[in-house]
């Protein structure tokens, strides 16, 4: 397996692939790598001829210091993970530095919208962070193919738009959020849950679930009063969002449409670690 930890080393690699014509498909990752992660790693393999996942834990992408020192990156047991799969994969992990050109700073990014609720309203300039490193890696890699989960719902839309405004030649591709057997949704997060709060978490996804049931019969200001209501009551989980929005602009939703999709997204904190989730609700 082959590891590049500048854009000089791993440019010629990039330069004799496409080259050959060969396709690449690139999973982006900040490391941490879990099931979910692996999943996505899978599938680029079925689709495409060279994969490259990176593992970057991006710093202009968060908003809270103590949640950037925090966030896990067990670098070797993230190859020996990806080793099992295939040697054929290509890691790229570079440093701040160089990712940046020296300069560590997001620009400025508008994404028609998309960027201001949710995630974009209780992260500022989280959004900025997220179209500037992806946007770096879809120069340096320059991949056929990019494969993003569901479970970051608002990103996938945001860099999806990225492409679209820049017009960057790559397809983006949403795989489907993968879970722990009781619901959780899997994330690089979860293993910095004590026991309590890991034991308390699945009630995240038990609560969308049947916010999804109650969305068929009640209006969705019933669902929202209701999922807050769940989360006031519980000891442990402390609610930062719920919201139910139209799942192609993230538009709250006003009165339901049967032309259009909702999808519920949530954000929970179970002791000082945040959890996000969502699901389509029709």
């Amino acid at each position: 397996m082959k590891i590049y930890t500048t854009k000089k080393e791993i440019a010629p690699i990039i330069e004799g692939l496409r080259k050959k014509q060969l396709t690449i498909g690139l999973v982006p990752t900040m490391g941490a790598l879990h099931q979910g992660h692996i999943s996505l790693v899978k599938t680029a393999l079925e689709e495409t001829d060279q994969v490259i996942a990176s593992i970057f834990v991006n710093p202009t992408q968060f908003n809270n210091q103590d949640d950037l020192d925090k966030y896990p990156r067990p670098f070797e047991q993230d190859i020996q993970m990806l080793k099992r799969i295939s040697e054929n994969i290509i890691v790229y992990a570079p440093t701040p530095e160089d990712i940046y050109d020296g300069t560590v700073k997001s620009e400025n990014y508008e994404f028609d919208g998309l960027e201001n609720p949710m995630e974009g309203k209780f992260r500022k300039g989280h959004f900025d962070g997220v179209g500037s490193i992806v946007r770096r890696l879809f120069e340096t890699l320059k991949p056929s193919v990019a494969y993003f989960g569901e479970k970051d719902y608002q990103q996938l839309l945001v860099i999806k738009k990225l492409v679209e405004k820049l017009r960057i030649p790559v397809e983006i591709k949403g795989c489907p959020i993968l879970r722990e057997s009781d619901g959780l949704a899997m994330s690089s997060r979860n293993g910095r849950l004590s026991k309590i709060d890991r034991d308390a978490a699945p009630f995240i996804f038990k609560t969308l679930n049947t916010a999804k049931k109650m969305f068929g019969i009640k209006s969705a200001t019933k669902v929202m009063e209701w999922v807050t209501k769940q989360f006031a009551a519980h000891p442990l989980l402390k609610l930062e969002y719920f919201q139910i929005a139209d799942s192609a602009t993230l538009e709250p939703i006003n009165r339901k449409s049967k032309t259009k999709t909702y999808r519920a997204f949530i954000a929970v904190y179970a002791g000082d670690v945040r959890l996000i989730d969502n699901i389509a609700l029709n």
